[in-house]
């Protein structure tokens, strides 16, 4: 199939790029900021909401009447792990994007910040993969979630919203899939025992572990093609945070370019599940697609712009 091939195409495109982008290309604030406003965000980085707002979006979609001929809610979440914001100006470059995709339906484009407070301010948490994530999931920031950076597990004080919508009988199910095992594999992993609650108490949460993004993805498509799907589906791949780390976390970094396009193929892969469900018109869904950081030179946890600044794209609000 077609999208296979662009992937293989910007796999095959990996050996001949390599030493193309070194650590002294030009990343400075200013060029960062004049590619931020070339995107069509609908907000600027002064006005950037917190990724928390996430959170709320997902509990007003479950607390809010069923549409006209809608009859059940749905929520899908797609992280791109250390995706940058300056990164959505390669949208266009395949046809096979899944934010393309949403923002041609007529969703929001939104930046967002993470690190507790707004760029310029001193960040109150590492720009990292742990506290982004649970900051998104749980609404709150690292001091009170306590998740002040990547190996640290967190407490059953404050519960994801897929444990807690599910054990409150809001929505019957929820699938967290990943392929760090940061996340729930580890000892030391953020939401080991909250994966341990939710078995010890018969909370249906799954927890998939899928080891590399394609699973990831052919994982997600799989619960969408079930009949009756998880309610609520959180989905993290990993392109842009495995070409950083490795090539540099910068937009003059082909290799970052060749994980962003990963990200987006199976992204457009997931989206195309949903809609392709029987059920689908019926169904009252809330799409996100949203990043937990940025990233500068090839690491992140700091305070710099690149890494501080995320997006929101979303079907509503």
């Amino acid at each position: 199939m077609k999208f296979i091939s662009t992937i293989m195409s910007i796999v095959m495109m990996i050996p001949a790029l390599l030493g193309l982008y070194s650590s002294d290309a030009k990343d400075t604030e200013a060029l960062y900021r004049e590619t931020v406003s070339t995107i069509g965000y609908e907000n600027t980085i002064e006005t950037a909401i917190p990724q928390t707002d996430i959170y709320d979006m997902i509990t007003e979609h479950f607390a809010s009447p069923l549409p006209e001929g809608k009859t059940e809610k749905k929520v899908l979440v797609i992280g791109y792990d250390g995706c940058r914001a300056d990164a959505l100006k390669y949208l266009g470059n395949t046809s096979f994007s899944g934010i393309g995709k949403m923002l041609d339906d007529g969703a929001s484009l939104n930046l967002a910040y993470c690190g507790g407070v707004n760029y310029p301010e001193e960040n109150i948490q590492a720009t990292s993969t742990a506290p982004g994530w649970c900051s998104i999931m749980t609404g709150e920031w690292a001091d009170k979630h306590g998740i002040t950076g990547n190996g640290i597990t967190k407490t059953m004080e404050y519960k994801t919203l897929m444990t807690s919508l599910t054990e409150d009988g809001v929505i019957d199910s929820a699938n967290f899939i990943t392929s760090w095992n940061g996340h729930f594999v580890k000892d030391n992993s953020t939401y080991k025992l909250e994966k341990e609650y939710c078995e010890e108490n018969g909370i249906n949460v799954a927890f998939n572990y899928c080891g590399e993004d394609v699973a990831s993805a052919n994982t997600a498509i799989k619960d969408l093609k079930q009949d009756d799907c998880s309610d609520f589906i959180f989905a993290i791949y990993e392109g842009p945070d495995h070409a950083g780390h490795t090539f540099g976390f910068s937009t003059n970094s082909p290799i970052y370019e060749a994980g962003f396009m990963l990200n987006e193929i199976l992204a457009y892969r997931t989206l195309k599940a949903v809609k392709n469900r029987d059920t689908f018109e019926s169904e009252d869904w809330l799409i996100i697609i949203t990043s937990d950081h940025g990233g500068n030179g090839t690491d992140h946890g700091n305070a710099s712009i690149q890494e501080r600044m995320t997006f929101i794209v979303a079907n509503k609000y």
